[in-house]
């Protein structure tokens, strides 16, 4: 991406930080980083930071980062708005805001232990300012579209194939090395995250871990995996039966499923909230005595992440726009016997909203 494309996401996040009475806003999430800068997607560690930004509300924005990273810096940011660590990075980056910012700084607390807040905020006015590069993340440009697109296309791909690798007698674990071999050979970066493949009750899980469980001539598989492509994550479920005649719950369940993901696309507007997605799937659902069986959101946005916001859930009141991506993936779970999941990926347009 042009570096135009980030400098001019960060400006609109100018007039967010002065409404909310910010002097700057420290950037401590990697994806927020990335989207703010081209800077590291991903932090290295677990518990290490790539580096961090401070967005101002005057324009000069710096990007702060360790020696391993400076060369990487330098090839995407001004060298003169760059801060390199020289001793411990949590109390360098408190020098600078104390020396750089006159004002609140503020900063998302989902995105900074409370051990490194003590030490940047030593003697430095901060507030928590929720996520705003996160509601700026929510609604893509047509670039990001594009991206997303592509990564659904190459996860489409992948579904088409599934019959013909998931041959009986091949383990969850050994399906989840082929699904990870098809998209590297198509020139995917990585996983958006680890593949989930079940096999008859494992499926029951929806988070399941892919194990020793072999697939049989005569069983219920249920994939749910996605794909890095660009930078931008995919994300499909499909669930589908191994053999010549699926069982009758299975089928049953699985139609129910389809019915629910239909009508909860098919509703989906501009202007309605996530909650009432989510109200359309688990209407037809409890009407049709499975709603029980329904144990998670309907969905949730989908980006850099593999899940942002919004979530489809009970309980969220964010209003959908033009520009979101989102799944929508309902899912029915009869413990010791099947889960069954059917995931899209769609996109809000002005009037409805478009399965990629």
């Amino acid at each position: 991406m042009d570096n135009t494309v980030f400098a001019s996401r960060r400006e609109r996040l100018r007039p967010l930080l002065r409404e909310a009475g910010s002097a700057a806003l420290l950037v401590t999430s990697d994806a927020d980083r990335f989207y703010l800068s081209g800077f590291e997607l991903h932090d290295t560690q677990i518990n290490e930071s790539s580096g961090c930004l401070l967005i101002t509300t005057d324009g000069r924005d710096l990007l702060c980062t360790d020696r391993r990273f400076a060369d990487a810096a330098a090839r995407l940011w001004d060298e003169d708005d760059i801060v390199v660590y020289r001793g411990n990075g949590l109390a360098d980056i408190n020098a600078l805001l104390k020396d750089r910012v006159s004002g609140t700084v503020g900063f998302t607390p989902s995105a900074l232990s409370v051990q490194a807040f003590e030490i940047i905020g030593d003697g430095v006015s901060m507030r928590d300012a929720g996520n705003p590069v996160a509601e700026l993340r929510t609604v893509k440009d047509d670039d990001e579209i594009r991206r997303l697109e592509n990564a659904c296309r190459l996860n489409e791909e992948l579904m088409r194939e599934l019959p013909a690798l998931a041959l009986p007698g091949l383990t969850e674990a050994g399906l989840a090395w082929e699904i990870e071999r098809f998209w590297r050979e198509r020139g995917a970066e990585e996983l958006a995250f680890p593949s989930i493949v079940a096999v008859d009750g494992n499926a029951a899980l929806p988070h399941a871990s892919p194990g020793r469980t072999q697939i049989t001539d005569a069983c219920c598989l249920l994939v749910d995996a996605g794909c890095r492509l660009d930078a931008y994550c995919s994300d499909q479920t499909r669930t589908l039966w191994i053999g010549d005649k699926p069982d009758a719950l299975f089928a049953s369940d699985l139609q129910l499923v389809r019915e629910a993901q239909e009508r909860a696309v098919r509703g989906i507007r501009p202007g309605m909230t996530a909650r009432e997605v989510y109200g359309i799937a688990a209407a037809f659902l409890d009407a049709e005595g499975a709603l029980d069986l329904f144990t998670h959101a309907l969905g949730h946005g989908i980006g850099l992440q593999t899940h942002e916001s919004p979530s489809l859930n009970d309980k969220s009141e964010i209003v959908l726009r033009p520009g979101m991506v989102l799944t929508v993936e309902p899912g029915l779970y009869r413990r010791g016997r099947h889960g069954i999941r059917w995931e899209h990926m769609v996109l809000v347009t002005e009037d409805g909203a478009r399965v990629l």
